[in-house]
């Protein structure tokens, strides 16, 4: 008897989508909300100051009484990154893999939310049910241990949601994909598939992991006279696992630096995702009592980030590691886009201290390319495509192998954050938009930056401020001191005192001008501060810094 399905599901992406990282996507049927990763994404070059960016999820605050649980794919922090935020507003139980619910854990407690937060590890195969949902975790790869792709059964059909994943037969640890379930799955009707598209624009298969365990193993053997110093993704569990399989062939001791490089290793280890021979780990105070040929230093650090181990090192500010002539220096991960020039920058640094610096082959992706990508077409066989994970050039790579597998180009929909996409097997349409977008971390304020803060520091940075100062007796509006001028980031006070000086006597000029009117108040007088001054220093130097006025009454 053939299956009956009713009613219509939304998916509603609130992050992940036209950009890297930040993935969050609910899905609604009814009175249920499911929500699939809860991520973060970096700060791009224009967001000065900015710590960290996080989604906007107004609209599951507006839905609270309908929000089931949050269900996570994996324990990068892309996909897990912004619960500690999110989880302020929002209490949903979290279903994940062992390793992820681990990670997530040092990162609740870490902010003091583990007593609050409902955790429950799921097993692969394993189906729990969230209201309308029923939700089935499969086993995938990707480059941290534990990615799961989701079976999401709905009365309108099921979606297959594959997180973050590649094909690899042989991978480091565990088992490979579980290419069979994903088939089984699509034997029954598929109504949508949402794939990874962060490899899409790439023809063929992504390598596997354990061929760059092969390519450490030669540059090992080749540098057996020099301190090793391996810099890799702190998440990438794997890659540091193949590390010390070849120092421990080697007779190397290791030494694991970064705080999120030893965060994620602790968990690991402890979870028994990662082995390390006895005496083969030891602290960084310990290395003084080894000779550089049996040392190995893994660090964070290999996209450049200022604030990283591998950045300290290269600009000899690290506190106890400095770099050596003999050092080789492996650099195991690709430039994120927007990263190059941070990573070159590294490069030259850490080649300049005459260190030899090791870069090719020495990584490989954990994104599926376009033929494993055309497997999960052909084992699942969906109705409808929606591309996930990734920028535009991304997401339209996958449309273009979507269509490739048969997919009707009507039923391919690249989305937007926000969108409301509604389907069931009848039809399927963007019918509506929700309050989606990116809420930006610095420090500790959440949300308190937005375009105007931004728009004021680009001013500040491209050409500084000019601050004037005057007093003005209360009642008579008669000017007792000043005005002054002080200047951050404009010119340089002692090459500028003529500059500075008839800047001055502009501005007085213009307060005395606007005091002559009897109806002149303080924002009146300010304003005309600024508009005088502004056309001054513009004619005189080109340029336009923030001119912010202060008038203290007496």
């Amino acid at each position: 008897m053939k299956k009956e399905y009713r009613g219509s599901l939304k998916i509603i992406p609130l992050g992940g989508l036209e950009a890297i990282g930040m993935n969050i996507t609910a899905f609604e049927y009814e009175d249920s909300i499911i929500v699939v990763d809860c991520g973060l994404s970096f700060p791009e070059d224009d967001m000065l100051g900015i710590d960290l960016v996080i989604p906007d999820v107004t609209y599951l605050k507006e839905n609270a009484d309908k929000v089931k649980g949050f269900v996570i794919t994996h324990g990068h922090e892309d996909h897990i990154g912004a619960i500690p935020y999110v989880f302020k507003e929002i209490n949903a139980p979290i279903y994940a893999t062992r390793l992820t619910i681990g990670l997530i854990e040092h990162k609740l407690e870490e902010n003091g939310m583990l007593q609050n937060v409902k955790r429950k590890t799921v097993s692969f195969g394993q189906i729990i049910n969230l209201g309308a949902f029923r939700i089935e975790f499969i086993k995938t790869n990707h480059s941290i241990q534990d990615a799961a792709a989701l079976a999401i059964y709905s009365p309108a059909g099921t979606v297959v949601h594959t997180g973050d994943f590649k094909i690899d037969y042989t991978p480091v640890y565990g088992d490979m994909i579980d290419l069979q379930r994903f088939a089984e799955i699509g034997k029954k009707g598929v109504l949508a598939l949402l794939c990874d598209s962060t490899n899409a624009v790439h023809s063929g298969y992504t390598m596997s992991e354990k061929t760059v365990g092969i390519t450490f193993d030669k540059i090992f053997a080749e540098h057996r006279n020099s301190r090793i110093i391996v810099s890799t993704f702190a998440s990438n569990v794997d890659r540091v696992q193949q590390v010390i399989n070849s120092a421990y062939k080697y007779g190397r001791k290791v030494i694991v630096e970064g705080r999120s490089m030893v965060n994620f290793i602790t968990t690991a280890q402890k979870l028994e995702y990662v082995h390390v021979p006895e005496n083969t780990l030891i602290d960084i105070d310990e290395m003084k009592n080894y000779p550089d040929e049996q040392i190995v230093l893994v660090t964070t650090g290999s996209q450049g980030e200022s604030m990283a181990a591998l950045s300290r090192i290269a600009g000899d500010v690290h506190k106890k590691i400095r770099i050596k002539q003999n050092d080789t220096i492996i650099l195991s991960s690709n430039p994120i886009p927007g990263n190059e020039k941070a990573v070159y920058r590294i490069i030259n640094e850490l080649s300049a201290k005459g260190a030899n610096v090791i870069f090719q082959d020495t990584h490989v992706s954990g994104h599926a390319r376009e033929e494993e990508i055309k497997l999960i077409y052909a084992l699942t066989k969906p109705k409808y495509a929606v591309p996930v994970h990734g920028e535009y050039h991304h997401l339209a790579a996958q449309q273009k192998i979507a269509e490739k597998m048969g997919i009707d180009p009507k039923d391919i929909f690249i989305l937007h954050s926000g969108d409301v996409l509604e389907m069931n097997y009848q039809s399927a349409k963007v019918t509506g938009k929700v309050q989606a977008g990116r809420v930006m971390v610095d420090g500790l304020g959440v949300g308190d930056v937005g375009n105007i803060v931004l728009r004021d520091r680009q001013m500040l940075s491209e050409n500084g401020i000019v601050i004037v100062t005057l007093t003005l007796e209360g009642s008579t509006k008669q000017l007792l001191s000043g005005p002054e001028i002080i200047t951050r980031g404009f010119v340089y006070v002692k090459e500028a005192e003529d500059l500075l000086e008839s800047a001055r006597e502009v501005v007085e000029d213009a307060v005395y001008k606007c005091l002559s009117y009897k109806n002149a108040d303080w924002n009146k007088i300010k304003s005309v501060i600024r508009d005088s001054l502004g056309a001054y220093v513009w004619k005189h130097t080109q340029r336009r810094p923030m001119i912010l006025p202060i008038i203290m009454e007496v």
